[in-house]
């Protein structure tokens, strides 16, 4: 993986959905641009030459169809990630065929658009590290696969994005109400005791020890960390 940070161009004309995917990409160590007209994206990839450009195929003046052409056809080369609400299989054949290299239908989840994110940038040969260990915990971020000691440990989906966001930030604490927004999108109806509901869980499952847990520890009035 490259030292500097992996460029993605975000085009988006949901303000508050830009804002809300732009922070999280930046979290996970990208450094993100935004665009919401369909009529910037060739100009603003060629000058800056962005490693993955995740695009909205619903924009104002020129569609993603039309964006994917215009890309292509003048010789850029970079992995596009198509987001649209339409998840018919001929407008994702099209996409495809106009030369996106992936396709996520809305509404998605947020760990799932960042593990297609790393696929796609895996495929492109500039990617993030596909393995995580910690200790005898090794996570498949691609695959959402873990192991310990390299039996394979059954999660839920839920378990598994809660010790993806916590591994996407080694050594780094972590409160409640940041894994909250990360792994549920911060909806009214989740409180901040799922958090710990769902460490207890992991630790069940991972710790050698769980009442003395040393892969996943508390850090009181702050959060959690991965140790």
């Amino acid at each position: 993986m490259s030292t500097s940070p992996i460029r993605i161009l975000l085009v988006e004309d949901n303000r508050d959905l830009a804002a809300g995917l732009a922070s999280n990409l930046s979290l996970e160590g990208y450094e993100v641009r935004h665009c919401s007209d369909g009529a910037e994206v060739l100009s603003r990839a060629r000058e800056w030459q962005p490693g993955l450009i995740v695009l909205d195929m619903m924009l104002p003046n020129r569609d993603g169809f039309e964006v994917l052409s215009d890309l292509r056809g003048h010789g850029l080369t970079m992995p596009v990630l198509c987001l649209t609400a339409r998840g018919e299989e001929l407008d994702k054949v099209r996409a495809l065929r106009s030369g996106a290299d992936d396709y996520v239908t809305k509404p998605f989840g947020l760990m799932e658009l960042l593990a297609r994110v790393e696929a796609v940038l895996r495929r492109s040969g500039d990617e993030p590290n596909e393995i995580t260990r910690i200790g005898e915990v090794a996570i498949d971020l691609v695959a959402r696969q873990v192991r310990r000691a390299g039996e394979l440990i059954e999660l839920s989906p839920k378990e598994f994005d809660l010790l993806a966001a916590l591994a996407a930030r080694p050594g780094r604490v972590m409160s409640r109400h940041e894994l909250l927004k990360l792994v549920w999108g911060h909806r009214g109806e989740v409180v901040s005791r799922t958090v710990d509901t769902h460490i207890a869980e992991l630790r069940r499952k991972l710790e050698a020890d769980p009442h003395n847990p040393s892969l996943i520890v508390t850090v009181r009035k702050a959060g959690y960390r991965l140790g």
